[in-house]
């Protein structure tokens, strides 16, 4: 590929958390460009964002509508390859649509859609297109947890029997979505986040994480859902039993009221040999513990191709003892999906490793979560099976 692939941006505007985190991933490894965007509702705030980010005022839309449409009229030489999608839960299925059915392709923000019937119509629109979706499941890009994947496919742990993965925040310990905080605002309002609260906002990234590693699919759930601050509409603590499509068993925690806690996400996965235990805080770490030898400690470095697999190394920029981090692993998606845009662009043939990154089945995967787990939680019977399909 012998120039940057061109990015429009819908959502992300200047006062926007996740906005900014893409371009600063996107913009990592030099291999994107963004061009335009629409990058809020509010036209002032659109128009200012443009600027700030050196946006040419004919190419900073006051709208996604107007945005795809005038882009997909541009010369081929001068239009956007694809979009990313930075708005709330809410708004997420309508440009998706119309950026595929313009022909663009998508990066979204999870969960894909809105519900599980939008994640299975931008399915069949993928599957119609040939275009390519981007589903940011962010933890999936750190190196270490491909180096888990990889040492699970392997059948270095034996079969897996257990999976313990958590994620706590404390964020949400008061009723902050009424106190002027936009994103708890949001993300607590059934008629823009969704059915779900914390298992819909962080729940999700637990279970992906966790069919990720392991390679097994959730088969069925037992979930017990709470609202712990009174006056709030959606959960915002959860604990769900999980069987997996080999009779491994498992827990999922995730809370948003676990107060002083950060972003703790942790996954504890053990097989018939050892076990692999990996912490977001720490992500430069995995343990490796062995049934019947010392534990042993393996880090992140593009020099330890030695001890390292070829997905992990892949993921490194800096040799071992240079952390990288939660920025780091939102560019490994961007870079990965940017490599095989370029190879589809170019008509080769991407490698394994740039093919590793989350797609519209993940998200499919995500919102089946979300209606299994609410579901559960409303459930008298022990356990609901995990079946996505189109409602």
């Amino acid at each position: 590929m012998k120039r940057k692939l061109r990015m429009g941006m819908i959502g992300g505007g200047k006062d926007a958390f996740i906005g900014a985190i893409h371009r600063l991933a996107f913009n990592m490894d030099g291999k994107v460009e963004m061009v335009c965007g629409a990058l809020s509702v509010r036209p002032e705030v659109a128009k200012e964002s443009g600027e700030e980010l050196f946006l040419s005022p004919e190419r900073t839309y006051l709208s996604y509508e107007e945005m795809l449409e005038k882009e997909s009229q541009r010369p081929a030489d001068e239009r956007i390859d694809f979009v990313t999608i930075v708005t709330p839960n809410f708004a997420h299925f309508a440009p998706a649509k119309m950026a595929l059915e313009k022909g663009f392709h998508v990066v979204i923000e999870k969960p894909i859609t809105f519900n599980l019937a939008e994640a299975v119509e931008l399915k069949k629109l993928v599957d119609q297109t040939g275009l390519l979706l981007c589903l940011t499941h962010t933890y999936s890009g750190y190196p270490m947890v491909k180096q888990a994947k990889q040492m699970v496919k392997d059948g270095v742990i034996g079969n897996v029997r257990k999976v313990w993965v958590e994620y706590p925040q404390g964020w949400l310990s008061k009723l902050s979505e009424r106190e002027g905080n936009a994103q708890a605002a949001w993300r607590t309002d059934p008629s823009k986040s969704g059915k779900a609260g914390s298992m819909g906002d962080i729940g999700t990234h637990a279970a992906h994480l966790a069919e990720y590693i392991t390679g097994l699919k959730i088969t069925k759930l037992c979930a017990d859902l709470n609202i712990m601050v009174p006056g709030r509409l959606l959960d915002d603590d959860g604990n769900v039993l999980l069987k997996f499509e080999n009779g491994a068993a498992g827990v999922l925690m995730a809370s948003q009221v676990a107060a002083g806690e950060e972003n703790a996400l942790k996954i504890r996965v053990y097989g018939e040999k050892g076990g692999l235990e990996w912490a977001q805080m720490e992500p430069n770490t995995l343990i490796v513990k062995w049934l019947d030898a010392p534990t042993q400690i393996l880090r992140a470095g593009a020099n330890y191709g030695d001890r390292l697999s070829s997905y992990a190394t892949h993921n490194c920029r800096t040799p071992g003892g240079h952390p990288e981090g939660y920025l780091e692993a939102f560019a490994n998606i961007y870079r990965n999906f940017a490599l095989t845009l370029s190879a589809k662009i170019e008509g080769t043939t991407p490698s394994k490793e740039a093919l590793d990154f989350p797609g519209v089945e993940d998200g499919i995967r995500g919102m089946t979560f979300i209606d299994t787990v609410v579901a559960s939680g409303q459930s008298k019977e022990k356990w609901t099976d995990f079946t996505p399909s189109a409602p």
